[in-house]
């Protein structure tokens, strides 16, 4: 692993576009609305992929959880806090198989391990977690090259995924708690109004009683009701920066029962075998609404993610113009970028940017465990205009719970990701890189930007 060293250095504005559309085939049109030909003419000249980690242990351990559920939660198969499973790791290297066999189709790798790791650049979060990810995923989509694997060794902090801790990016916590609050009408506690079936149904889980009981039963001596626990709004820290109260710990309950799916536990250890696929998907609105104030909130987001938005139009506009530019990552002649963090990260950079997705079996914006943003910077051949094309690609949960082989013929689910503000009318939500790049300005906040490559 590369040890980045961390700079302090003054921002500058993102570069207007003129030498890259100088660069350009043609005189550089823009994308006309009506143009949305069956045949995609477009070359891909690089992909960033900015994914979440993969399947894991839960974050808190059993003798915390059991004081919420009636019966104990089960283990896994292998034990610790925030833990990649093997599961886990062997879903990731399935998911990076099947992104060498996408790249290579595209043109982009070549099916040369060992050349085509050259033009790969590959960063991590420095955890356990994170790095596992990583590697797994790199011996899927790199199988016979050693990749490196850049990221910032303890106990320092990556400003790519931690500005706030990193001294990058610096938060307003009363700010942020006014900002939550504001989205919920300085009433959180219209939360439990709101989801009251997605509480009945997570509670009924949690204390073995069909959600039909009526009354539903007193919760067992000695457990604490998670679902009863008060949703307030208050300062945080940096992992979570606005504390949601008894969300936060419906949450942390919540969060096994999807892990346990997805890693392949036996059905009857599945919520206890008493949970159906319908159940999870239903009972995860409540952990969707967390990730969902607290960092797509636009305050927390502009804050918590403008560097590493900035890093990722700067890489894009390094590519296409062939010329070193400060705050991109690897060089003008990477075609690879995969950034590795968690859902948090992948979150806060959907909001900051406004995008949306939807896939089956899944709530709206859901960052799956292992699935990823993809940037796909293209070029039209036609006119020689860079494009920008975004989509949300990651494994169904009976995917990974099974260990499906994925395939061209049988790949994981893919959104198409429209663009607010950039996105024209086609089947791809195509953006112009120009247009990206104002937009990249109008979002990112350049007080909270470093241009560390």
């Amino acid at each position: 692993m590369n040890k980045l060293t961390s700079l302090p250095m003054k921002y500058c504005p993102i570069p207007a576009i003129g030498l890259l559309l100088a660069l350009s085939l043609s005189s550089g049109l823009a994308l006309a609305q009506s143009r949305a030909e069956a045949v995609d003419d477009t070359q891909l000249k690089q992909v960033i992929i900015f994914g979440r980690h993969g399947v894991r242990t839960p974050v808190l351990p059993n003798a915390i959880l059991n004081t919420y559920s009636s019966q104990p939660f089960p283990d896994f198969a292998v034990p610790g806090l925030a833990v990649l499973t093997p599961n886990g790791s062997k879903n990731e290297t399935l998911l990076g198989a099947y992104f060498r066999l996408r790249l290579i189709q595209e043109g982009l790798l070549t099916g040369q391990d060992e050349t085509d790791a050259a033009s790969v650049y590959l960063r991590a979060n420095a955890t356990p977690l994170i790095l596992g990810t990583a590697q797994a995923f790199a011996a899927g989509m790199l199988p016979a090259a050693t990749v490196d694997i850049h990221s910032y060794a303890a106990p320092a902090n990556d400003p790519l995924f931690n500005p706030l801790n990193a001294g990058v990016a610096t938060l307003d916590y009363r700010k942020a708690v006014a900002a939550v609050n504001g989205r919920l009408g300085d009433n959180p506690q219209a939360l439990a109004t709101a989801y009251a079936p997605e509480l009945a149904l997570t509670r009924s889980l949690l204390f073995n009683y069909p959600v039909s009981q009526v009354p539903a039963p007193a919760a067992p001596a000695g457990k604490t009701d998670v679902t009863a626990l008060p949703i307030t709004v208050a300062v945080g820290t940096p992992a979570l920066p606005v504390d949601l109260g008894g969300l936060t710990a419906v949450s942390y309950a919540i969060d096994p029962l999807l892990m346990q799916y997805a890693d392949g536990l036996p059905a009857a250890q599945v919520g206890w075998g008493r949970m159906s696929a319908g159940d999870l998907l239903q009972t995860f609105r409540l952990y969707n609404q967390l990730l969902d104030l607290e960092f797509r909130t636009p305050y927390l987001a502009k804050i918590q993610s403008s560097n590493v938005a900035s890093h990722v139009v700067r890489s894009m506009l390094q590519a296409a113009t062939g010329s070193t530019m400060p705050g991109a990552l690897g060089t003008p002649s990477t075609k690879v970028v995969v950034l590795v963090a968690s859902n948090t990260n992948v979150t806060g950079l959907a909001g900051l940017l406004h995008l949306d997705w939807l896939l089956p079996g899944y709530q709206p914006d859901v960052c799956a465990p292992g699935g990823a943003l993809v940037f796909e910077l293209r070029q039209q051949l036609s006119t020689g205009e860079y494009i920008v094309r975004a989509l949300y690609i990651t494994q169904t949960m009976d995917q990974l719970r099974n260990l499906t082989v994925l395939t061209l013929d049988t790949p994981p689910a893919i959104a198409p990701v429209f663009i607010p503000g950039c996105s024209i009318r086609n089947s791809t939500f195509d953006c112009p890189l120009e247009k990206y790049v104002e937009l990249s300005k109008q979002v990112i906040d350049p007080h909270s930007v470093d241009l560390i490559n």
